[in-house]
């Protein structure tokens, strides 16, 4: 069976593995995959993300993040855009998770990027999902 929504996959995967508390994560790559835990990484939710082109489609690797006592950085990971229903927001719609304390991830012309930098370079896009 052909998977559908490789975001909702990686998603539920680092969801999976930190709640089992897993140091690492190894799943198949692809440029969107491989950029949106980049994204994730740079904000701080993710630890090394480290791509590997061998293979077929290449495999990305994911090193999670815990803060004390083996609590998982993350609080929420949810898909918001899904093949079904697609979710686009204008630069002035662009959501506040948590009122700030959260981010959001944004799909635009200028490539994928997070609800602030979405703001500061006045572009909307299809809106993947919201972290905090």
């Amino acid at each position: 069976m052909p998977l559908t929504d490789p975001i909702a996959d990686l998603l539920t995967r680092i969801r999976n593995a930190q709640r089992m508390g897993h140091d690492a994560l190894s799943l198949p790559g692809s440029k969107l995959k491989h950029k949106l835990a980049e994204v994730l990484s740079q904000e701080g939710y993710l630890g090394e993300v480290a791509f590997d082109s061998s293979g077929p489609q290449g495999r990305i690797t994911i090193n999670l993040k815990y803060g004390p006592g083996k609590a998982p950085i993350i609080n929420e990971l949810k898909r918001v855009s899904r093949p079904g229903r697609r979710v686009y927001v204008g630069v002035g719609d662009v959501p506040r998770v948590k009122n700030g304390l959260g981010i959001a991830v944004l799909s635009t012309s200028k490539g994928l990027m997070v609800d602030r930098e979405a703001r500061r370079q006045r572009v909307g896009g299809e809106l993947l999902c919201t972290i905090w």
